[in-house]
């Protein structure tokens, strides 16, 4: 395939890339920063801002798919708000392109704990992540209501760290998986595993998911 991946350079990103490279597919990178990119078989860079719907949608003519791992800036009091005008930029750009498949990542904080009520809703989610959670929930909320694209977004199990490649977990819709009375984890590596297998072969088309251990 030929994958448009936003924000390479990230957290998930990064490990995006490198998954799907591993499996032989055409990435092209799109970052701020082209310089934090090593050179590689299959890989494309391109310098490009995820906030410009008309920029992206050129880069991204052409493709099969786009991945966006976009985050905004946390050093930032804006973040919020550059997140949901980033998000909104790259549905708009994706649109403009012509390329009809999306996954976006979101973050945990949307799942649902109990009827009506997300992990981020509760007393225990900590306060630290609960900007760059409500601004994740803000663009679940946005895509939904997406109908021209075949869209999917992911939200990971509530602990994400770095960790193995099993290619082994637990796939979900819009509750936390538990591990007993506990949240489940999924590594950053399995997290990528998720998503490329989605691209690979859809199962969530215009639905969200998560996974976990």
């Amino acid at each position: 395939m030929k994958i448009a991946l936003i924000g390479a350079t990230g957290f998930v990103g990064s490990k995006v890339l490198a998954e799907a490279l591993q499996r032989g597919h055409q990435v092209t990178a799109l970052v701020r920063t082209p310089s934090k990119l090593t050179p590689a078989a299959g890989l494309t860079v391109v310098a490009a801002d995820a906030t410009d719907a008309g920029s992206l949608a050129n880069h991204l003519t052409g493709h099969d798919a786009v991945v966006s791992a976009y985050n905004g800036p946390r050093e930032t009091p804006e973040f919020a708000q550059r997140y949901r005008e980033g998000t909104q930029a790259i549905v708009d750009g994706v649109k403009r392109s012509g390329v009809k498949r999306l996954l976006l990542v979101g973050g945990a904080g949307s799942l649902f704990v109990a009827p009506g009520v997300s992990l981020l809703d509760t007393p225990a989610f900590p306060a630290e992540y609960r900007t760059e959670a409500q601004a994740a929930r803000d663009a679940l909320h946005l895509i939904s209501e997406e109908n021209g694209l075949e869209w999917s977004f992911v939200s990971p199990a509530p602990i994400l760290a770095p960790g193995e490649r099993t290619g082994r977990f637990r796939l979900g819709g819009d509750t936390v998986l538990m591990d007993g009375d506990q949240p489940g984890r999924i590594s950053v590596e399995d997290l990528a595993v998720a998503i490329v297998d989605e691209l690979e072969t859809p199962r969530h088309v215009r639905r969200r998911f998560t996974l976990a251990y």
